[in-house]
């Protein structure tokens, strides 16, 4: 079970899946900007060509569902969907927390 409990009205409910999925939070789309260049993440092709940049691996684990990088001077592992329409806020404070001063979530508007 999954959604946003409401408060309203003296009356708590949940309701399940508010808003559409992908990156969505409080009605708006976030973006991954890469903070160098101030380009927003669009693809995986163009994030894949930064992280590697920046020392990430593809690591292989076998997951079908999971596109996966590691560092070799860490334990850090970033896990994404394969399908980029399900890369979402989760998954960008992920990559921003692992690469300090370097990604930023940003809404789209």
């Amino acid at each position: 079970m999954s959604g946003v409990w409401v408060f309203k009205n003296g009356v708590i409910r949940l309701v399940e899946n508010p808003y559409q999925s992908g990156g969505v939070t409080h009605g708006r789309r976030n973006v991954l900007v890469y903070l160098p260049t101030g380009e927003v993440i669009s693809s995986y092709s163009s994030l894949e060509q930064i992280l590697m940049s920046l020392g990430w691996e593809r690591y292989f684990s076998g997951d079908s569902d999971l596109i996966q990088y590691h560092k070799r001077s860490s334990i850090d592992l970033i896990s994404l969907p394969r399908d980029f329409s399900k890369f979402n806020s989760v998954y960008m404070y992920d990559i921003v927390i692992k690469n300090p001063n370097t990604f930023h979530v940003r809404d789209s508007h």
